[in-house]
């Protein structure tokens, strides 16, 4: 082939690939930038939320939409960004990346793997902003998300799709609750997402080590804006975690996210908020917070089955000052979810693990989300117990008590003593059951109150190498014979314990007879 004939096919070849296709590039220019906010003029197109670029590659929202001018956040390094330097749209909202790539990884809320590991390549990206779903999409919560926490379990259960506030001072167990409901998820096809707002790097390091050494990880996506990150990136994190598991959600999946916290979160948006020059409300915070937390959590449900039946239990996490309730963030967020779990720094204090506070705390969806077995025996719990903290209140006042008085606060106290749990340390939903059905009798006034841990642990011990055990956790109920050998059980075991501790009246809190 001749020189002239190449030419000629490689100029062919050029114009057939030749589109007459132009692209339009609107940019503007930076007209003031400090504290991680910039004004930005000539975007007279741009959308809500719409990422731009800077000259420095640094990423922006556009969150303020004047006539005039664009108000932005920057997602990234500004000490380089100079008035006039030029700003391009991406017209592109802000996304991430979801699917089942970002499992077993800790991410920012851009999707960008923070941990050292290989870089995250995904099919799919998502808006971190999305309508939640209608109500005839939606079904009611009837399936529950155990915590592996007793106390949890049976006074205020969470079901699959249900949003369960954890409140409390800083310092009482907050995180230690929600890690301990996702290490439970383990081996029950529940994918779990946990956000850090504004955390410490070492605490959301520690978190992470704790998920690795129970083995969460593997379904499990950490989402990290930390205190040394941007204002912007702790603002958008909650809304990128859960549009990671509405992904889940529509493949018909079960999602548990936790959000650590939302008190951090709304400082975050009220920084950016007084920065961008929106006019103060109570506290300072602007008029729409309770809306950024709404749209926010009513993402979580539970789909009909016409609509994938998949569901997003949400944990979101508040820190009070002072155990106060009733402040601003705390009370638009209670009235959001479908119940709380409020912890009291004074029981954390005194060793109660968990601390929470049987009066304030509640359930919304109740019953519904128990198994037969668990709500059988756990009804008249929380009164017991609210009985109990009354009478123990009273009694510090008065050393003359009554036998009525006296036995609710022997049995109140071991009962206490039995919902104690420590971090890592979650209990099956059969051994939940079998725990509540000996509490029911009311026969572990036998036991001494320091022995009381002990003899829960002898007494599981021996339940699991029965039958019975194995008929409740395949039919998940305890019927009359399965409580008749259950009660049987108990009894023995509770007269081979006590012979097993030494000096002990067995007269003291009631009659041997009761143990035949």
């Amino acid at each position: 082939m001749s020189k002239q004939t190449q030419f000629v096919s490689v100029i062919k070849a050029k114009i057939e690939k030749y589109t007459n296709y132009s692209e339009v590039i609107e940019d503007g220019n930076v007209i003031s930038i400090s504290d991680g906010v910039a004004i930005v003029s000539g975007l007279d197109n741009i959308m809500y939320n719409e990422l731009v670029k800077f000259e420095n590659g640094t990423l922006g929202i556009a969150l303020n939409l004047n006539t005039d001018y664009v108000g932005v956040i920057l997602l990234g390094k500004h000490e380089d960004i100079q008035e006039n330097s030029k700003v391009v749209r991406t017209k592109k909202v802000v996304s991430v990346p979801v699917g089942d790539e970002l499992i077993g990884r800790v991410i920012n809320p851009l999707g960008v793997g923070i941990d050292g590991k290989k870089k995250i390549v995904t099919k799919k990206t998502m808006p971190i902003e999305k309508t939640a779903p209608g109500v005839m999409t939606r079904e009611s919560v009837n399936e529950p998300l155990q915590t592996g926490i007793l106390a949890i379990d049976a006074m205020f259960p969470i079901g699959k799709g249900q949003r369960e506030l954890i409140i409390g001072d800083r310092q009482t167990g907050k995180t230690t609750i929600a890690l301990d409901t996702i290490i439970n998820q383990k081996g029950k096809d529940v994918k779990c997402v946990y956000v850090a707002i504004g955390q410490k790097n070492a605490t959301v390091s520690q978190i992470v080590r704790t998920l690795y050494a129970n083995e969460c990880m593997s379904y499990t996506t950490v989402v990290s804006a930390t205190a040394s990150d941007t204002t912007a990136l702790q603002y958008i994190a909650p809304y990128s975690g859960m549009a990671i598991a509405e992904e889940w959600l529509s493949n018909g999946e079960n999602v548990l996210i936790v959000l650590d916290d939302l008190t951090k979160h709304a400082n975050a948006y009220r920084t950016i908020s007084l920065l961008l020059r929106r006019p103060p409300g109570r506290e300072a915070y602007p008029g729409d917070v309770f809306y950024l937390h709404s749209r926010l959590l009513e993402r979580a449900c539970k789909l009909n089955a016409k609509y994938s039946g998949g569901s997003i239990t949400a944990l979101p996490i508040v820190e009070t000052q002072a155990n106060d309730i009733s402040a601003y963030i705390p009370t638009n967020i209670i009235s959001i979810t479908d119940g709380q779990l409020f912890l009291q720094s004074e029981a954390f204090n005194e060793g109660q693990r968990p601390a929470i506070d049987i009066s304030l705390s509640v359930s919304r969806v109740g019953s519904a989300a128990q198994t037969k077995a668990i709500k059988k025996n756990s009804n008249s719990l929380k009164l017991q117990l609210a009985q109990y903290n009354d009478v123990k209140s009273f009694s510090k006042f008065s050393s003359d008590l009554d036998p009525e008085t006296l036995l609710i606060i022997e049995h109140g106290s071991r009962v206490m003593e039995m919902i104690k749990q420590p971090a890592n340390s979650q209990y099956t939903q059969t051994e939940e059951a079998i725990i509540l059905q000996s509490i029911s009798t009311k026969l572990i006034k036998f036991i001494p109150i320091e022995h009381i841990k002990e003899f829960i642990s002898g007494y599981l011990k021996t339940c699991r190498e029965t039958i019975m055990y194995k008929v409740i956790e395949s039919e998940k109920r305890i019927d009359d014979s399965v409580n008749d050998s259950l009660l049987k059980t108990l009894k023995k075991f509770i007269k081979q314990y006590i012979v097993s501790i030494s000096k002990y009246d067995i007269t003291k809190y009631g009659r041997e007879e009761e143990l035949e």
